[in-house]
């Protein structure tokens, strides 16, 4: 009897952990003495995936761009899920910055999951189906491995790990 196990890697992000993000870093540029008077505002558009922050000057948002990392990061999100643009120039001398979320790995992306996991001489097979790539291989210790070597690569996206059978 012989038993396929397979596993997708994907990359998501958790939208309603990305809100309590942006939240609770709202919460603390409000707070802090540095940031008080600087009107920042930080606002998360689930439907387009991104954030806007929105503040006095370079300083502030340079500040604000730190919290919000660090509270990606306290809720488990990769920042590398975070593509900053360039900043621009606000009306009023203000400051903006746009952040979008990724979500999905590019077909790009996945060609170089895929080569990955051939190079790796294990006896497993990578599809790619749509924003995700699915693996399989007759023994759990390979997907393993190749979970390993993923985690291991440093890739410019964050992955994650799901339907593993």
């Amino acid at each position: 009897m012989s038993q396929n196990h397979s596993m997708d890697i994907v990359s998501e992000i958790d939208l309603q952990e990305a809100d309590n993000a942006v939240n609770q870093a709202l919460k603390e540029i409000n707070q802090r003495y540095d940031l008080k008077d600087s009107n920042t505002t930080v606002e998360l558009n689930k439907k387009d995936k991104n954030i806007v922050i929105n503040t006095r000057d370079d300083y502030s948002r340079k500040a604000s761009i730190d919290i919000l990392q660090s509270k990606f990061i306290k809720r488990g999100i990769s920042v590398k899920a975070l593509k900053m643009d360039e900043p621009e120039t606000a009306g009023g001398g203000r400051s903006r910055q746009k952040i979008n979320l990724l979500s999905g790995i590019s077909k790009d992306d996945a060609k170089i999951i895929t080569k990955m996991v051939k190079d790796s001489k294990l006896k497993v097979n990578a599809q790619i189906q749509d924003e995700q790539i699915r693996v399989q291989g007759p023994k759990i210790d390979d997907l393993q491995s190749i979970i390993k070597m993923i985690k291991e690569a440093e890739l410019d996206f964050p992955t994650q790990f799901v339907n593993f059978k």
